[in-house]
């Protein structure tokens, strides 16, 4: 039979072990550098504002200690092999991407994701040991090949959200976001995105005020939230058609009036059906859907840069009530017009 030991409560306690968060990201020859480089800056000045040496250990993994050429040119020293990491825990494993242009025969140049078979390899067998795992840019299409996105909602950047979505029907592709979060696997848009994500892990592992405070020393805006799209309507490819072009203009300029689908038809002189058909064949999407999606981007912009009150932006915008504005902004950005102008808001210009 065992004898307890009594505990001496006048005995000092040892203090915990901190627990280290062992980020891994994945480097490869032709690798984003931004991708690359973003998020340990992050990760970095979690550090620096907690005085935690073992907030995160970053650690660069490549197949060989050789130096990585990343696209911008830039070389990059790992900081062990892949073989190396066997047999250790991975608290976030971050996963980059890399694109090569190309020209179809139609002579337009287009942005390609590339997915090595050798690097999906790896990131599968990393992504088994790992607590998390993300992507950052067109690191999407790397996950997606592992078969990691199966069955999950997933962003990536723009330009090769269509690629995504034909290469990998089994992943619901969503080009709007800036990241998304579907369990432990969080995917980001493209470049500057990844500043997003970072803080977003920040936040889930050490609080929303300690991303916020991290977020200032990297000067951005505070921290942008998941729904923000990372694309403005204004940027939306231009119509091949000048009719096309003729009714996003008379849009943007008639913003505050209804602009329902009989008023654009009477604008181009077609019938409804035609407005509708163009709309759909040449901008992907309804009339309705664009006139709201063009409203929201409208307000965006009073939000960001005046003192107006959500009555006069609902009424300039032709949103008509307040509860339409918010309705839009929850529905396209997963935010408040509200929370918006908190975390965008800029010196204010006078309320017109």
């Amino acid at each position: 039979m065992s004898t307890a030991v009594p505990v001496d409560p006048t005995a000092p306690v040892e203090p915990a072990t901190p627990v280290e968060r062992r980020v891994v990201i994945v480097l490869f020859d032709g690798v984003d550098l931004l991708d690359v480089t973003g998020p340990p800056e992050v990760f970095a000045l979690v550090r620096r504002e907690t005085d935690d040496a073992s907030a995160y250990r970053v650690v660069l993994a490549a197949e060989t200690m050789d130096p990585v050429t990343t696209a911008a040119g830039v070389r990059v020293l790992p900081d062990a092999t892949f073989d190396e990491l066997a047999g250790l825990g991975i608290d976030t494993l971050l996963v980059p991407g890399s694109v090569e242009m190309t020209v179809e025969g139609d002579g337009k140049r287009r942005v390609q994701a590339l997915a090595d078979p050798a690097v999906v390899g790896r990131v599968r067998d990393l992504a088994g040991r790992s607590r998390r795992v993300t992507s950052v840019c067109v690191g999407a299409h790397l996950l997606a090949a592992a078969g990691l996105l199966d069955g999950k909602r997933a962003t990536t950047h723009w330009s090769t959200a269509q690629q995504l979505a034909a290469d990998h029907p089994a992943v619901e592709v969503d080009a709007d976001p800036i990241f998304i979060r579907e369990g432990d696997v969080w995917t980001g848009a493209g470049i500057s995105a990844c500043l997003d994500l970072s803080l977003a892990l920040v936040a889930e592992d050490f609080g929303e005020e300690l991303a916020l405070r991290v977020a200032r020393q990297l000067v951005m805006y505070l921290k942008r939230p998941s729904g923000q799209s990372q694309f403005s309507v204004p940027l939306e490819p231009v119509s091949t058609t000048r009719r096309v072009e003729d009714l996003r203009h008379h849009i943007t300029r008639h913003i505050a009036e209804p602009l329902t689908v009989a008023d654009l038809a009477a604008y181009a002189h077609v019938s409804e059906r035609q407005v509708t058909r163009i709309f759909k064949t040449e901008l992907g999407t309804t009339p309705s859907v664009y006139v709201e999606s063009a409203r929201v981007e409208t307000a965006r912009r009073y939000l960001e840069s005046t003192d107006a009150t959500l009555e006069r932006i609902a009424s300039v915008c032709g949103f008509g009530t307040t509860d339409t504005l918010i309705r839009a902004f929850r529905r396209r950005l997963d935010t408040t017009p509200t929370e918006y102008r908190l975390r965008f808001r800029t010196s204010p210009a006078p309320a017109s």
